[in-house]
């Protein structure tokens, strides 16, 4: 059974950064390509970062230059940090893993940035 669990999310100012953590289990992960999305209230969830089996990370636009995914392969788990947060960028985020036979969630963690 797949289990990815979310970590690092809270309460942080704008202009702020956080470091959210997935650590999978029950895939073989090396062969996982890894995504993290977000959805706000009222909203569609949506992508924000993937990096692939291989290591090549990508972003959406709105986050590109701020946040940076990164997997440890050897940790089972892949890191999202988060920097100059905004007030959009408050959400659930999700981590989301990917292979030929799975495609499974974790439970999301709370990102909230006020001041």
């Amino acid at each position: 059974q797949v289990q990815l669990v979310e970590s690092g999310g809270g309460l942080v100012q704008p202009g702020g950064s956080l470091r959210l953590s997935c650590a999978a289990s029950g895939i073989i992960f090396s062969i996982a390509d890894m995504g993290w999305y977000r959805q706000a209230p009222g909203k569609r969830r949506e992508l924000v970062a993937s990096i692939s089996r291989g290591g090549t990370p990508n972003y959406a636009g709105c986050v590109k230059g701020r946040f940076t995914n990164s997997r440890n392969n050897a940790k089972n788990t892949v890191y999202l940090q988060m920097n100059s947060l905004k007030a959009e960028d408050m959400a659930v985020y999700y981590c989301n893993a990917k292979t030929r036979i799975h495609d499974d969630w974790g439970q999301g963690t709370q990102v909230t940035v006020s001041s």
